[in-house]
């Protein structure tokens, strides 16, 4: 059974950090990339970072400088450090594969952890 359970959001101010945690099970954790998307209030879901089973991250320029993604592999969890954080980094994030995980033709998502910057 697939899950993706994340955890570690919450209401910060402007320029504040905070660490996201998404804990995967039901496939082969390892050899999947893995990344963190957001959708912000009124905004389509977008993807942020991704990492490979051995380490090799990118992140969209928004971010770039700011988040940095790690995963343990044994522990089937990915993290994201947020720094700096910005109000519209506003968000419900969830964590997936890349491409997202499909389990009856559609993409399966967890519930998400939601992060509010206050400015």
């Amino acid at each position: 059974q697939v899950q993706l359970v994340e955890s570690g959001g919450g209401l910060v101010q402007a320029g504040g950090s905070l660490r996201l945690s998404c804990t995967c099970s039901g496939f082969t954790f390892t050899y999947n990339v893995i990344g963190w998307y957001r959708q912000g209030p009124g905004k389509e879901r977008e993807l942020i970072s991704t990492i490979t089973g051995t380490g090799g991250a990118n992140y969209v320029d928004s971010v770039k400088g700011r988040f940095t993604i790690s995963r343990d592999n044994a522990k089937n969890t990915v993290y994201l450090q947020m720094s700096s954080l910005k109000p519209e980094d506003t968000a419900v994030y969830y964590c997936n594969t890349h491409p997202p995980l499909r389990i009856n033709r559609k993409n399966y998502w967890g519930q998400g952890t939601q992060v509010t910057v206050s400015s």
